[in-house]
This record gives structure tokens, sequence and C-alpha cells, in this order.
């Protein structure tokens, strides 16, 4: 019962299908299998048909051909085939005691010898068995094993995402704390109102933020704020231009955090002479599902241009946003990293989800 009985009722079934190609005739073959004579011989073909397919499914195939066995494979194959149609051959003589005459003159079997029964009858059908069997068999292997490897790779994805959105928290910590600790030495006041805030974006980031993607106008306000507690620890000679669109669908997604590690970029990259104007301009554009990122900044750097084959990004946190990029926005993306001696410029065009679209994945996974 192992292998169950509808597995032996599709032989049975392949074997009359044949039969009645052979014979033109249907409604010929019942009148047929009224005899006990063709009743044998039939259910030696399913039985034997079975038998030989199942064995080479089930033990051939897993332990020499999935091993790379390729030549005890072969060999064993071409055994079993012979053996099965030889046991079919007996099986005519069979067929013809049980009805009192010679098999050749049963069935027309001319020239009358075993050869032909073989050769013609019993060999051409376990052949045909055979590569149907292992056919069905090397099929459903092979759509287990991409289902398999699209799962593997999935999981792969899934861990390396986690392991990323890991590592971006304790760079978002380090660089949040150390500019509040900057600030309890300048100014307590503002020292105490940058805890306030560290706190709703670390609640914002803990608790709202756990799912694959966001509304986008829930991570622009997190930038505004986050933008806002950076720009707390600068000095005088700091200026900011910041420019978001004006109205945002609540039915656009993005990722979440997939913008901060730019920003947080610009302001480790200012100018590090206190005496020196530091400047950032931040342009956040969304047209249609296309989100646009401009942000540049003051910078002391020796001319370099990177664009996005050939960037050797400085710092945990771009390195991660841009493996991130890759991994859920694979060609709906484009990256331009500019430096220069005094400025330092990003370009980012993304398109993003709507909400109606996450919502197919989720069906459709």
């Amino acid at each position: 019962m192992r292998y169950k009985l509808h597995h032996v009722a599709l032989w049975a079934l392949y074997n009359f299908v044949w039969w009645s190609v052979y014979e033109g005739s249907v409604f010929g073959i019942f009148e047929t299998l009224q005899e006990p004579h063709n009743i044998v011989k039939y259910f030696s073909y399913v039985s034997f048909h079975t038998l030989s397919v199942y064995f080479c499914v089930h033990v051939l195939i897993p332990r020499f051909l999935e091993k790379h066995r390729y030549i005890p494979f072969f060999g064993a194959l071409i055994a079993t085939i012979v053996v099965t149609a030889t046991l079919i051959t007996c099986n005519y003589y069979i067929a013809g005691a049980i009805a009192g005459t010679s098999p050749y003159e049963l069935f027309k079997i001319v020239p009358a010898s075993p050869v032909t029964i073989f050769k013609n009858n019993a060999f051409p059908s376990c052949v045909a068995a055979m590569t149907l069997g292992m056919s069905i068999k090397l099929a459903k292997n092979w759509l287990l094993s991409q289902k398999k490897q699209q799962l593997l790779e999935k999981e792969k994805l899934e861990t390396e995402l986690k392991f990323l959105k890991s590592q971006f928290n304790p760079h978002f910590l380090f660089n949040t704390i150390n500019s509040i600790f900057v600030l309890i030495n300048k100014n307590t006041e503002m020292a105490s109102e940058s805890l306030v805030k560290f706190s709703s974006l670390l609640r914002y980031q803990l608790y709202e933020c756990n799912t694959p993607t966001i509304q986008l106008s829930n991570e622009i306000q997190y930038i505004k704020s986050f933008i806002e507690l950076e720009s707390l620890r600068q000095n005088a000679n700091f200026s900011l231009k910041e420019s978001y669109p004006e109205t945002v669908s609540t039915n656009v997604m993005i990722a979440p955090f997939i913008l901060i590690p730019f920003i947080e970029n610009a302001f480790k990259h200012l100018a590090e002479d206190h005496q020196l104007k530091k400047w950032i301009q931040f342009d956040l554009s969304l047209q249609e599902n296309t989100l646009t990122l401009f942000i540049a900044n003051s910078a002391n750097f020796q001319i370099q241009t990177h664009t996005l084959e050939d960037a050797s990004y400085k710092g945990l946190g771009l390195k991660n946003v841009k493996r991130r990029l890759d991994l859920l926005y694979p060609d709906t993306y484009t990256l331009v990293v500019t430096e220069n001696k005094d400025r330092y410029t990003v370009q980012l065009s993304l398109l993003l989800t709507t909400q109606a679209h996450v919502q197919l994945q989720k069906v459709t996974a």
C-alpha cells in the first residue's frame, strides 16, 4: 500500500489505451477481455510493467542515477527491461496453456518463435513503459528541485536582509548617541529635547517597521525627525535646505530605512573644519511611483567619481543599503555617487510598489 493503488490503475489504463490503439477498437478490447487467456495476458503486462517501472524509479534512480553512477544505472536499467520482457514472453505460454492451444496460433504470431514475441511485443512495450515512468519521475524530481532551490534562495535572501537590518540598528544607535553626547556639553536643554526625539525614533524603528514595506508618508516623517535630530549638534556655520513631496498617497510603499544611510552619510561627510561653511541640500520628489532622492553636502575629499558599477562606498551603512537595494529593488533603481574636494552628491531613482501590489505578492507567494 506504500505506493497507493491508483498507480496500478494508471498502468492498467496505459496498457488498455495502447492495446486499443493496436487493435483499433475500444469495444473490441472489452469483448476480448471476456476470455481468460486474454485477461492473463493483459494483467501480465500491467503487473510486470508496474513492478519494473517502480523498481527503476525507487531503486535504480536513487542508488545510481542521482549519485551520478551512470554506467551501473544504464546496465541495471537494460537488465531490468530484458528480464521484464522475458517474463511477459513466458506469460504468453501460460495464456496459451489456459486456452489449450499454442500461443502462436492463439495470438497469430508469425514467425512462430519466442524471439518474435520478445522482439515484437514484450520488449517494445517494456521500453515504452519504462520511458514513460522515468520521464514522470525525473520531471517530478526536477520540479521539486526547482521549488527547493527557490525556497533556499528566498530563505537566504531573508536571512541576509535580517542580517543587514541588524547591522543597521547598531550603526544608527552609535551615530545618534554620539550626537546627543556632543549636545550634553553644549546645551543641556537641547540634549533633553534630543533624547525625546531619539526615543520616538526608536519606538518607530522597533514597533512600526517590522514589515517588509511601510507607507512612504511614514518614512518621510521619520526622515524629517532624523534630520532634525542630526542638525541639533551642528554649529552656526551649518545650513540645511530640505524639499519634500507636497502630497504622498498612503498607497505608495517603501522598504523601511532604505534612505536613512544616505542621510547619515551626508552628515558624516561634512567638512571637519569647524571654521568652514557646512551645508546639506536634501531634495526628495515623487512622480507617480518613482521616488527621486538628491543629497549634496559640503566635504573635503580628493576628486573622485563613482557610478553604480564601480562604487566603493565608505562606511557600513552605505554598503548595507547598496546590498538591500540589490535585493529589494533589482533592476528598478539607479544610483550615482559623486565625490570631489568640496562636495559629495548622491542621486537615487527608485521605482516603488503600491499597497495593492504588495497584497497581491502575499497572495501569490
